[in-house]
């Protein structure tokens, strides 16, 4: 299966969210779906290699009435913000944006601060009301190490969803508990909208042996249709558990 098909990419409102490859799974299914819109609600880091064209607009709804052609897949924010990063619009502009657009809309929906796996906040994460699919994301490199700030967004969020306490090791069923968690990667997930888990940064089999315990634990925790075994950096997936 390919990550269009096994992230229910090709159409709809798609939002990322969770830690350990958000920014790489938008890249590459923005590269491989036609027309798609690359956008966010939360900051996101400068994006511009890795689409054809951005347009930093307040109206982006008008924008895309008025594109030439070659402009997807097409970045959209609101306000650059320094030198490397870009604003996101809030979740009714999303709305907006899905309404006025015939193609998929890919959406960074929370922050991770590069770390390989979080649980969020009281804010988070911002899903527009027309979100189709939801992606929670979880490195498979943070099984093992230590709940930690270095390791982990958050880590005492973690520790309260789980039956870790900070410091501990990281272990799959952990992992598995926070993305199946409605306090962690389901999390105001639509009533409508479908959820499929991805743990990503799976290089080999001692990886892809933690990453389907990993699954094993959300299936025995949530009905989700799949989760998705993958290496997000090459757009490969591994397994489909």
């Amino acid at each position: 299966m390919n990550v269009v098909d096994a992230l229910d990419a090709s159409a709809g409102t798609l939002c990322v969210v969770g830690a350990g490859g958000k920014k790489t799974t938008l890249y590459a299914l923005a590269g491989r779906l036609e027309r798609a819109v690359l956008t966010a609600t939360v900051r996101i880091p400068i994006f511009d290699p890795h689409v054809s064209s951005v347009r930093v607009t307040t109206e982006p709804a008008t924008t895309l009435e008025n594109l030439e052609a070659g402009s997807f897949p097409l970045g959209l924010v609101p306000e650059r913000e320094g030198e490397d990063r870009y604003r996101g619009y809030d979740t009714g502009t999303i709305d907006d944006i899905t309404a006025a657009h015939d193609g998929p809309v890919l959406v960074k929906a929370d922050g991770a601060r590069t770390r390989e796996f979080k649980a969020p906040n009281d804010r988070e994460p911002q899903l527009p009301t027309t979100t189709d699919v939801v992606i929670p994301i979880a490195s498979a490199h943070a099984v093992g190490q230590p709940l930690s700030a270095a390791v982990v967004h958050r880590p005492e969020r973690v520790a309260a969803i789980t039956d870790l306490e900070v410091g501990d090791p990281i272990t799959p069923t952990a992992v598995g508990t926070v993305l199946a968690s409605e306090r962690g990667g389901l999390k105001r997930v639509p009533a409508d909208a479908t959820a499929i888990p991805l743990i990503n940064k799976v290089d080999d089999g001692d990886d892809e042996a933690v990453a389907r315990e990993i699954a094993a634990a959300v299936h025995d925790r949530t009905d989700v249709p799949r989760v998705v075994v993958a290496r997000m950096a090459d757009a490969e997936v591994v397994g489909v558990v």
